[in-house]
């Protein structure tokens, strides 16, 4: 096992190291010049030469290499060309927005696909499995900002229920992350984001559970229980249940790593300040090191989600580790 922990922390770093590389070359040799962003087309070449000279943009693209590999292993990731201040600032604001929004979006879905999955698959070839396997798929293959678009139509323009964007009320602030999560304004605007990637995320656990649980539905343990007497109940959670999470529990540490990343359609759809729409903004605005710090943040969560499921499966399936080892 722990050469198996060291070999998957060798693979993070260098995966890291990897997307740290490609996102500096991405976003220097694409065209465009973030200079002309913010400096008004009356200011001389000599301002525009000492504003490139003031962010490093003048010197050779290896030392900028060199420096902002140096700058990331201090945890810097720089100023931001738009905003004047740092880039940890910008990210660490609108990053707990994000897990926020991505948690209890996660937890909803996979609480409610789990139960309806082991549901499904003991009254397997019933009405209800022919209505909800189909609404299952529709909603995971819908797009993302289509969802959010008909939850925002229906609830928002034409129930007014729900405000229609952003994550506190006009004129309010967010304040720190313990204000925000005992502020009834921010889960009444988390609500309909909420809603939307519940719906997008539901499918994965329920059919994967069904799947999970007629195979383990004819193992000899479940048919020796029903042998015993026990019930219905007691065989599809306390039994089957049990032993078809597996699969699923890997998929909502996957599913949590990709969902932080994967929130940028929703957040720009219900305008929610998280990193997502950070990344958009700074993609938009050429300001390279924000989007440069949003895209390593988002990798660096993916791949240590990844890396936690790999371990916690060798965990859970000691033949994962033996294979390993072969």
């Amino acid at each position: 096992m722990i050469r198996l922990i060291l070999d998957r922390l060798g693979h993070l770093v260098l995966v890291l190291w990897a997307v740290t590389t490609l996102t500096f070359l991405l976003f220097r040799l694409m065209p465009g010049d973030p200079t002309l962003n913010f400096l008004s087309p009356s200011f001389t070449e000599e301002t525009r030469t000492a504003l490139l000279h003031s962010f490093g943009l003048d010197k050779p693209l290896w030392q900028q290499y060199v420096i902002y590999l140096g700058q990331l292993a201090h945890g810097d990731f720089g100023m931001s060309f738009l905003q004047n201040e740092p880039v940890s600032h910008i990210l660490w604001a609108a990053l707990p927005n994000t897990i926020v929004l991505t948690l209890v979006s996660l937890c909803l879905a996979y609480a409610f696909g789990i139960v309806a999955g082991a549901f499904l698959a003991f009254r397997r070839g019933s009405a209800a499995e022919a209505v909800a396997i189909p609404a299952a798929l529709a909603t995971r293959a819908a797009p993302e900002f289509w969802l959010g678009m008909l939850v925002l139509a229906l609830f928002a323009f034409q129930l007014g229920w729900f405000p229609t964007g952003g994550a506190v009320s006009p004129g309010g602030t967010l304040g720190s992350l313990g204000a925000r999560l005992l502020s009834a304004d921010f889960w009444w605007h988390l609500c309909l984001p909420c809603l939307t990637l519940t719906l997008f995320l539901q499918g994965l656990p329920l059919l994967l559970m069904r799947a999970t649980m007629l195979e383990v539905l004819n193992d000899e343990f479940i048919v020796m229980a029903r042998m015993k007497g026990l019930s219905r109940w007691s065989i599809v959670m306390r039994h089957a249940a049990r032993n078809a999470l597996l699969p699923v529990v890997t998929a909502f540490a996957l599913g949590l790593g990709a969902s932080v990343g994967g929130n940028v359609v929703i957040e720009t759809v219900f305008a929610w300040p998280g990193i997502g729409r950070v990344l958009v903004q700074a993609v938009q605005g050429a300001d390279y090191p924000v989007a440069q710090g949003a895209f390593i943040v988002i990798a660096f969560v993916l791949v240590v989600m990844n890396t936690i499921a790999d371990l916690a499966y060798a965990w859970l399936d000691p033949r994962v580790s033996v294979g390993a080892r072969r």
